[in-house]
């Protein structure tokens, strides 16, 4: 047993501080609940969508790791969730995207 919260617990609580605070956040690919990899796309009006990656280090603590696309945010996730469909993809459209998503990630 892991004393990691379920990423299914983590999405949730992400979802809701993020619309709770005006914005969109929206699961664009259910991943699995207790341990599924979890990829973040940050809609920027003023450029292309970011892609945030959740990545656990070897002692156990969630990072949060900036991908470069070649080909496009969309087609990335797209293709991810071919070779891994236990991958959750999340939507966030709001000011600061990455830092409700650093607090909600990195402190559990």
């Amino acid at each position: 047993m892991t004393d990691r919260l379920p990423t299914q617990l983590i999405v949730g609580a992400l979802l809701r501080r993020v619309n709770d605070a005006g914005g969109i956040a929206m699961v664009r690919a259910r991943g699995e609940p207790q341990g599924g990899a979890m990829l973040l796309l940050i809609e920027d009006r003023h450029g292309p969508t970011r892609v945030l990656e959740r990545r656990i280090d070897f002692d156990g603590t969630a990072t949060l790791a900036e991908s470069v696309p070649t080909d496009g945010a969309e087609a990335y996730w797209r293709r991810r969730r071919e070779y891994d469909p236990d991958l959750w993809v999340i939507e966030l459209d709001i000011a600061e995207a990455e830092r409700f998503a650093a607090e909600t990630i990195t402190s559990n």
